[in-house]
């Protein structure tokens, strides 16, 4: 039987794993030589299997807080400059939900968004340069969102999953 071919690594997992060797190296878990060795590592390799080896040894990746923002009904909103977690959840019986992500503090290359929405639409505002994946969102009504034509690279990626009842999710970017 012929073997799967190995799977090749994208930009995304490389940028990670960048991210988590400054992070071991920054806590002090390895040092400066074995940084330099695994970074050189991490930026030539071509699959998973050998990315797997540059990153072996590493503490494991600190999970990200989950913080939780929920109403019966009325309106949830967020704006402004506020600190997004890397995992945000989202719970409303009915009700609007508005965040505005356009002037906030992303510290995590990735933002997980869980919503659970009976009844009401939702609005999210997302910053301009931000990729945005709702495959795993269930809902009653397509959403109403438009990828950037052109985005620049290093934006954050933004996951939007859950369950929507009745209601439209409506994304769009940020204009400046």
């Amino acid at each position: 039987m012929p073997k799967d071919p190995p799977s090749l690594i994208s930009e995304d997992d490389r940028d990670r794993a960048v991210q988590r060797l400054q992070e071991a190296y920054t806590e002090g878990h390895i040092s400066h030589r074995e940084m330099d060795e695994r970074l050189h590592q991490v930026l030539t390799v071509e699959t998973h299997g050998e990315l797997a080896a540059a990153m072996a040894s590493l503490p494991a990746e600190k999970p990200g807080t989950t913080s939780t923002v929920a109403a019966v009904g009325g309106r949830i909103r967020r704006r402004g400059a506020w600190r997004v977690p890397r995992f945000l959840k989202v719970e409303s019986a009915y009700g609007k939900v508005h965040l505005d992500l356009s002037r906030v503090v992303i510290e995590h290359p990735d933002v997980d968004i869980e919503l659970h929405l009976g009844t009401g639409r939702a609005r999210i505002t997302v910053p301009r340069d931000a990729i945005v994946d709702i495959e795993d969102l269930a809902v009653w009504k397509d959403p109403r969102h438009k990828p950037r034509r052109r985005s620049r690279p290093g934006g954050p990626r933004i996951r939007i999953s859950g369950a929507m009842g009745y209601g439209r999710l409506k994304i769009r970017h940020a204009r400046r």
